[in-house]
């Protein structure tokens, strides 16, 4: 059984790695902070500057805690495609929301 080539290889982060990855987190977190409270940017800047920001530090969760990075590229697939999914589930709320007549009309 040993001369199998499918036999489960798991990746063991190292701590540097870890530590790495956690202190990214913190100064993304901080640099969202910071541009939060004491940074004034115009206003549909902000948002994109804010999920953006989020979307980095969630990429690199779903890369190393969750070890997409060396897993195969079929499980990273498939994250991306349900971000897609829910992105395009937004858009058609969206869609139905923005351009819905108001029920009351000064309410």
């Amino acid at each position: 059984m040993s001369g199998n080539s499918h036999e489960n290889h798991h990746h063991v982060s190292t701590a540097g790695q870890l530590w790495a990855v956690g202190t990214a987190l913190l100064i993304l977190t901080i640099i969202t902070v910071v541009l939060a409270k004491f940074v004034t940017i115009p206003a549909p800047f902000d948002i994109i500057t804010a999920i953006s920001i989020a979307v980095v530090k969630a990429g690199l969760v779903a890369a190393f805690f969750m070890n997409l990075y060396w897993d195969t590229k079929f499980n990273a697939m498939l994250l991306l495609m349900a971000v897609a999914f829910f992105m395009l589930m937004v858009l058609i709320t969206l869609l139905d929301t923005l351009y819905r007549v108001d029920v009351v009309p000064s309410f």
